[in-house]
C-alpha cells in the first residue's frame, strides 16, 4: 500500500492515548525520529494504567506503569510526560468532561500535530480495541476542535487557558485505513528500547507473548519491502491523517 508521507514542516506534537505501553506500540519510534530532527514532543496520558496488571493491585501497578512510561519515552528523546487526574483505567467515556481535560492540555502545549489511537472497534488484524482506547481516540480528535473555540469550556478561558487553533494535522493510528506514513527503519531499534521500558507489564503478559522486536516487527514492518524470508527490509508507521 502507498502512503502519503507525512508532513515535516512543524515543530511540536502531542501525542495522547489511554495507557502506559499504548504509545510504544508503534507510535515511539516516529517519536524518536521527530525527536532526531529537533522536533519538540510531549505525550500526554489520561491513566496511569493502574488496572492493566492482573496480579497487582491498582495502588502499586499506577505509579509502576507511570514510571515505565517516564523511563520509554526518554529511550525516543521525550522528557515531558503529562498524565491527567481523575481518570480512571478500564472505565474511561467520551464524554464532555474528558474532552474539557483534553482541550485543557491542547491549549497549554499548543501543538501544530495531535496523535492518537484509532477509534474503531477493530485493529487491522482483528483483534477488538479497548474501551478505553476508544474514548480517547474519539475524544482527542473532537478536543482539537474545542481547544481553538473560545466559546466551548469557557471556564477554560476564565482560568487562564487561552484558545490554540494551531493544530494543523491530527494522526490517528493503527486504524484499517492509514492515509500517511513516517520512515522508521533507522529509528526501529529506538521504539524496541522504548517498548522494552515497560518491563514489569510486559512480564505480567506471560513468557508467550510476543517480544517487543517481534511485536514492532510485525506492526511496523512494510509489506511491501521484505527480505527471501518475510521478514521486513522498511519499518514505517502509519496513520491516518486529518488535515486542518
Amino acid at each position: 500500500m502507498s502512503l502519503t508521507t507525512f508532513p515535516d514542516d512543524w515543530q511540536r506534537a502531542l501525542c495522547v492515548v489511554a495507557h502506559p505501553d499504548d504509545l510504544e506500540y508503534g507510535t515511539a519510534a516516529a517519536v524518536a525520529r521527530w525527536t532526531e530532527e529537533g522536533k519538540d514532543v510531549t505525550y500526554l496520558l489520561v491513566t496511569r494504567g493502574e488496572a492493566g496488571i492482573a496480579t497487582m493491585a491498582p495502588s502499586e501497578a499506577g505509579p509502576l506503569r507511570e514510571q515505565e512510561e517516564r523511563d520509554g519515552a526518554r529511550e525516543v528523546g521525550v522528557e515531558e510526560v503529562l498524565f491527567l487526574e481523575g481518570f480512571s483505567d478500564g472505565v474511561l467515556e467520551a464524554d464532555l468532561r474528558l474532552r474539557r481535560e483534553l482541550a485543557r492540555v491542547i491549549r497549554d502545549v499548543r501543538p501544530e500535530v495531535v496523535t492518537t489511537l484509532t477509534h474503531a472497534e477493530t485493529f487491522p488484524g482483528g483483534g477488538l480495541n479497548q474501551a478505553d482506547h476508544r474514548a480517547v481516540g474519539l475524544s482527542t480528535i473532537d478536543a482539537v476542535a474545542a481547544a481553538g473555540n473560545r466559546w466551548i469550556f469557557p471556564e477554560l478561558v476564565t482560568e487562564g487557558h487561552e484558545p490554540w487553533d494551531g493544530v494543523r494535522w491530527i494522526a490517528s493510528s493503527a486504524g484499517h485505513t492509514p492515509t500517511h506514513e513516517v520512515d522508521v527503519t533507522s529509528t526501529f531499534e529506538r521504539g524496541v528500547a522504548s517498548l522494552e521500558a515497560h518491563r514489569e507489564y510486559l512480564a505480567a503478559l506471560g513468557d508467550d507473548y510476543p517480544s517487543p522486536r517481534e511485536l514492532l516487527g510485525m506492526i511496523l514492518g512494510d509489506p511491501d519491502s521484505t527480505r527471501e524470508d518475510g521478514s521486513p527490509t522498511r519499518y514505517r508507521w502509519a496513520a491516518q491523517v486529518f488535515e486542518r
